[in-house]
């Protein structure tokens, strides 16, 4: 598959979808690569509707490379968007993303506004609990590790095995880590998730809210939903000039359910495996 060099990265990325097609990123959460169960589905549905479908593996997701220099892990993945992006020639594009992708998404459209048509987003990360998590899910493991056994002791970590195993350039990279300063840049890099009353989503201000002035579709959290709080997707609604809140296609209960799925790639398996679900309407707002 095709690697470009963004900001100094080797971003691996696939383009699906006639050429012509009006350019779309599809940008997913967590640390998944670009080809989790789910997610190439829903790019394919996207595709099938007339869009030029770009998926990517964000800096240490997956096959692309991770640096330790940007203030936080979401702003080197929006600024690696923001790169692949310009790298790629794309104008008026259409971003879409889920969890950790809706992050990035409004973050990389906040600095290129004037570029971006429209925006979907949903399971919007938030909440003082939810932020927590993340703070420990991305960065504690990391800390805890390196503080026991070095470097070594993180690349055995079972959180770096695929990326490991994608591009053996990760462990080189991680290696090369003094130790001692990959915890602090894991401290700073968890203090940029913590909740705060004056915005719902961590490297977003109010002021980068209100530059999001195209349309955006946002989609409701589950009450039940612990990790992405359904008073967060409201929130974001109310700061964004042009949003459409709607409905999930499924329950309540959904993020409880899927966050049980088994990560089984051989057989379709994982978190994401039903966004499919949310093609029919993606397709209908987008050409609205």
């Amino acid at each position: 598959m095709p690697k470009i060099d963004v900001n100094g990265l080797a971003i691996d990325y696939e383009l699906i979808g006639d050429e012509g097609g009006p350019p779309l990123v599809l940008t997913p959460g967590g640390r998944y690569p670009r080809d989790t169960a789910g997610v190439p589905e829903l790019g394919a549905k996207l595709a099938e509707g007339g869009y030029r479908v770009l998926l990517w593996d964000r800096p240490g997701c997956g096959a692309s490379d991770i640096a330790f220099t940007a203030p936080s892990e979401s702003v080197m993945n929006c600024e690696a968007l923001v790169g692949l992006i310009d790298a790629l020639s794309f104008r008026n594009v259409t971003l879409v993303g889920g969890s950790a992708g809706s992050r990035i998404t409004l973050m990389a459209a906040a600095r290129q506004p004037a570029n971006v048509r429209q925006i979907a987003i949903w399971w919007i990360s938030g909440g003082p609990v939810g932020l927590a998590g993340l703070a420990w899910f991305y960065c504690g493991d990391q800390i805890a590790a390196a503080s026991k056994g070095g470097m070594e002791a993180v690349v055995q970590l079972p959180s770096w095995a695929d990326q490991i195993a994608r591009n053996p350039r990760i462990r080189s990279i991680l290696m090369a880590q003094d130790p001692d300063a990959y915890i602090a840049t894991m401290q700073r890099w968890g203090k940029a998730f913590a909740y705060s009353d004056e915005s719902p989503v961590p490297g977003m201000t109010a002021q980068d809210f209100a530059r999001l002035t195209m349309p955006v579709l946002t989609f409701r959290s589950g009450k039940s939903d612990m990790a992405h709080t359904r008073e967060t997707s409201e929130w974001v609604h109310r700061l964004l000039p042009n949003s459409t809140l709607v409905e999930p296609p499924w329950g309540d209960q959904e993020w409880n359910c899927v966050s049980t799925f088994p990560v089984d790639p051989a057989n379709r398996r994982g978190r994401f495996e039903r966004w499919p679900l949310l093609a029919p309407l993606l397709l209908d707002w987008l050409k609205a």
